[in-house]
């Protein structure tokens, strides 16, 4: 007695045979043309910077509804020109807030950042952003001649002054850094000795601590080879790991 076909598996063998009719010279053709790659890439949780490269893992500082840029700014520099937020686009910058005649921390802050300077000296793109908080004594010659005492040399360091509380509000608002002035105190000004990193498109940036959480700021006082006297090390090498991740994006 004879079997009578199964036409559960011809059925089964026609649509394996109608896929691979069908869908196999496609898969074929999207592989030679990479275009598989390109849809898990942008699936990718590093979106791409504006140079083209993936993004790096440092964090942006959220604020309210958003991402916090660097307010809009405009100060005279060291050689009495107007420079603005807007000249350090497409850079990446490190910003502090120091005064020519601070005894204490800003020249230790200055030789840190000089460091960094040469350390970035082959990158045109790399900045620094200085705001005096004592814009009556720092006028550009006064900053200028300071600039050569301590090696200031990239030339998108700008050491700036101008109107106080416009300085004092871009300090205490736009930067959460700290600033203001105190009789009381040696210098009689006080200020934060911190440093904050912006990528090049104005945002602040930082990485993550053990907590997930973002550290915001980088400690601009202790040298690479420093631990203070209450155990805290040193970030100046973490800001220069930093920078190189924002350079590169």
């Amino acid at each position: 007695m004879s079997k009578k076909p199964n036409y559960s598996y011809i059925g089964i063998a026609f649509i394996v045979l109608l896929f691979g009719i069908i869908f196999i010279p496609k898969i074929v053709d999207r592989l030679q043309n990479n275009d598989i790659s390109r849809d898990a890439e942008s699936r990718s949780t590093n979106l791409k910077g504006a140079t083209g490269e993936k993004s790096s893992d440092l964090a942006f500082i959220n604020v309210g509804e958003g991402a916090r840029k660097v307010p809009d700014f405009s100060f005279v520099n060291q050689n009495g020109d107007t420079i603005t937020n807007k000249d350090y686009l497409g850079k990446v910058y490190v910003v502090e807030f120091f005064f020519t005649t601070c005894p204490t921390i800003c020249p230790r802050m200055n030789r840190n950042l000089v460091e960094i300077q040469n350390h970035f000296s082959d990158f045109e793109n790399f900045g620094v952003a200085s705001f005096t908080i004592n814009p009556t004594h720092d006028t550009p010659e006064v900053l200028k001649a300071y600039a050569q005492n301590y090696g200031m040399t990239n030339p998108n360091w700008h050491l700036m002054t101008g109107n106080q509380e416009d300085i004092y509000s871009l300090a205490n608002k736009g930067f959460n850094l700290y600033a203001a002035e105190d009789r009381e105190v040696e210098g009689g000004f006080e200020h934060s000795g911190n440093f904050a990193l912006i990528d090049k498109n104005g945002f602040i940036r930082s990485r993550l601590d053990d907590f997930k959480n973002p550290i915001i700021y980088y400690n601009g006082i202790l040298a690479e080879d420093e631990t203070d006297e209450d155990g805290m090390t040193q970030q100046i090498t973490i800001l220069k790991e930093d920078i190189a991740k924002l350079l590169k994006e």
